[in-house]
């Protein structure tokens, strides 16, 4: 008894020993981007751990656009804001009616179709921002924000698909069964039976994809250009385009900026686990 009291003591201490090095680590950068976001100006470059006058007048200038690199904080969060939502929901409708033609119809085909587009990451997503950049310029789409999310609509939908299959896989077959018995419609199958039994997955996939767009630099820097189109991702980084960049008012944006997705994973994080990772073995 003794001997499993001391195991589980020296267990918890390696957690104790591993964890806090990571909590650390994570928790460092996200204290200096706060530190410097509510330090004045002439203190930015002092290196103290806690600013000796802080203020939040920082806060105050961006919320007013009291900067010319500033002058479209608002509409540039919004931009973000659209874009991000619009690809979880089109990657969230894509993947799902896919994944249950795949996993519950068994149509033809539908398996090499998934394979062939989970091939496609193993060519790095730097690498297809060129070729993205001359189609969307062939259609008539640069400087659109529906080039943004058609292009990582492409990007996130395959391993979404890929998850929702691997959770419709665990599903038991007698629901679609008794479904059928019932009369019911593919169309009432997916809507009754297949949507409500996985509503963990949608909700990881659908955050993902979301997550995936609100952080998105390099092809919204490419498909972008414009003031007025542009999300706030491409905008923080021209603060770093002058000699003398206002690094206060650049990490009190940054901090507002990183405040959305945080609340979002907080508030779903039962579900990403949960649904990332079903079907993950098989019972």
């Amino acid at each position: 008894m003794v001997e499993m009291t001391l195991r589980k003591v020296m267990d918890e201490a390696r957690l104790v020993l591993i964890g806090i090095p990571v909590f650390l680590w994570t928790v460092i950068p996200v204290y200096h981007l706060f530190l410097l976001a509510i330090s004045p100006r002439e203190a930015v470059t002092a290196g103290k751990l806690w600013p000796d006058h802080p203020t939040l007048n920082n806060f105050g200038m961006v919320f007013r656009e009291e900067h010319f690199y500033l002058n479209h904080f608002w509409l540039q969060l919004w931009n973000s804001v659209l874009i991000a939502g619009t690809v979880g929901v089109l990657t969230l409708v894509i993947a799902t009616c896919a994944a249950f033609s795949i996993s519950r119809l068994k149509v033809r085909g539908g398996r090499t179709v998934m394979n062939m587009a989970l091939f496609t990451y193993f060519i790095p997503a730097a690498f297809l921002a060129v070729p993205m950049y001359k189609a969307m310029s062939i259609y008539g789409l640069l400087n659109s924000q529906w080039a943004l999310i058609l292009a990582m609509v492409t990007i996130a939908s395959p391993y979404c698909i890929w998850v929702l299959k691997q959770a419709s896989d665990k599903l038991p077959w007698e629901l679609d069964e008794a479904a059928r018995i019932d009369g019911a419609t593919p169309l009432q199958l997916f809507r009754l039976v297949y949507l409500p039994l996985m509503t963990p997955s949608l909700v990881a996939v659908g955050t993902y994809a979301l997550l995936l767009a609100w952080n998105e630099y390099l092809y919204a820097y490419l498909l972008l250009s414009r003031d007025e189109s542009m999300t706030l991702a491409v905008a923080l980084g021209h603060f770093l385009s002058s000699d003398d960049s206002p690094w206060e008012l650049l990490m009190a944006t940054g901090f507002i900026y990183a405040l959305p997705p945080a609340a979002i994973y907080y508030a779903f994080k039962r579900y990403m686990v949960s649904g990332l990772t079903a079907g993950a073995v098989k019972s």
